[in-house]
């Protein structure tokens, strides 16, 4: 797992790689990641949009940008938490992903708060730093 803490609020991400949604020998490889938002801090923030920068082994870079996460906008007070999964395919069997996601405090103050960088590798091969 990797984890990340920007203004008391806490990402943690857990890629697990989709073999059964996998083709290899087409150049189609799938990963799901399950990241939980932790809000650690005493202000309420709700996250308004995400950016993703996913590298494949080839050095091949995909941008994504757009509101929410998995089509919701949560609204997180102190001391809760929001979790969700989602995933990307890759043409390679590894890469990397890393972000930000653009949260907003009640008062209307907007911060980008870092996803940690992690790794996206075959289970079964030796992991390589990307």
């Amino acid at each position: 797992m990797y984890q990340q803490t920007t203004r008391d609020i806490s990402v943690t991400v857990e890629p697990i790689y989709l073999e059964e949604q996998s083709s290899p020998d087409e150049g189609y490889y799938v990963w799901a990641y399950n990241v939980k938002i932790e809000n650690g801090g005493a202000d309420t923030v709700q996250l308004r949009s995400r950016y993703w920068r996913i590298t494949d082994a080839r050095g091949r870079v995909q941008e994504v940008r757009g509101p929410g996460v998995v089509g919701e906008e949560p609204v997180l007070g102190p001391g809760e938490s929001f979790e969700y999964t989602s995933g990307t395919p890759l043409p390679t069997s590894s890469g990397f992903m890393v972000g930000t996601y653009q949260m907003e405090t009640e008062s209307g103050e907007q911060f980008e708060v870092n996803i940690p960088a992690f790794s996206l590798d075959l289970p079964h091969e030796a992991r390589r730093v990307n």
